[in-house]
């Protein structure tokens, strides 16, 4: 602690604390900023990989719900695809397809091969990397809901949850969390900043 004498002069007294101050950070304290940072990381990344991320890029989110793309895609995995031309569709390709043209259920399994018909439409032989054996009919272009873009282990489940009008609400909720605890996190650093500066002054 320093204080001022009468005629100016700055007088360092060594074994005191300046009135008011707070402690310095225990390793407690720095332990729950390191987390709250890391909850703010890790759903900022939930919401980029299965929401903002597939909006920017065209693509949509799909959650694998069965084993038969084990071990390449393991159920709970959130699975988003993108629309492609069908030409640029070969073997090897992951695809979301509709099971039953114009219905919803899909099914994502790898394409062993390709053929035409004879009013040369593309017709893709399927087969999930767990089957023995090739799927039964062959899917049309217009089936097809897009080629695998990325996927991501687990995000799936949270997919599976959340759809609609709920999966909007839980993005302004988390949206809103975020800033609201950034905001928590940069007040109080304003104020610490301020604390030292007066100590500094005293």
């Amino acid at each position: 602690m320093s204080t001022r004498t009468r005629d100016g002069r700055r007088v360092h007294r060594v074994g005191s604390a300046p009135a008011g101050a707070g402690p310095d950070r225990t390793p407690l304290t720095w332990a729950g900023l390191v987390a709250g940072w890391a909850f703010i990381v890790l759903a900022a990344a939930v919401v980029l990989a299965a929401v903002v991320v597939p909006r920017m890029g065209g693509g949509t989110p799909y959650a694998v719900t069965s084993s038969s793309m084990e071990p390449t895609l393991t159920p709970g995995t959130l699975v988003v695809v993108r629309p492609v031309p069908a030409d640029r569709i070969g073997p090897g390709d992951v695809i979301t397809y509709q099971l039953e043209s114009g219905r919803p259920a899909v099914a994502t399994h790898r394409v062993v091969s390709v053929a035409t018909d004879l009013t040369g439409a593309y017709r893709y032989t399927t087969r999930g990397d767990a089957n023995e054996t090739e799927d039964a009919e062959p899917v049309r272009p217009e089936q097809v809901r897009g080629r695998l873009w990325y996927a991501v282990p687990y995000l799936g489940h949270v997919n599976l949850l959340l759809s609609g009008q709920e999966r909007a609400m839980a993005r302004t909720v988390v949206a809103g969390l975020l800033l609201g605890y950034a905001g928590f996190m940069f007040i109080g650093a304003v104020r610490e900043r301020r604390r030292r500066a007066r100590e500094e002054e005293s």
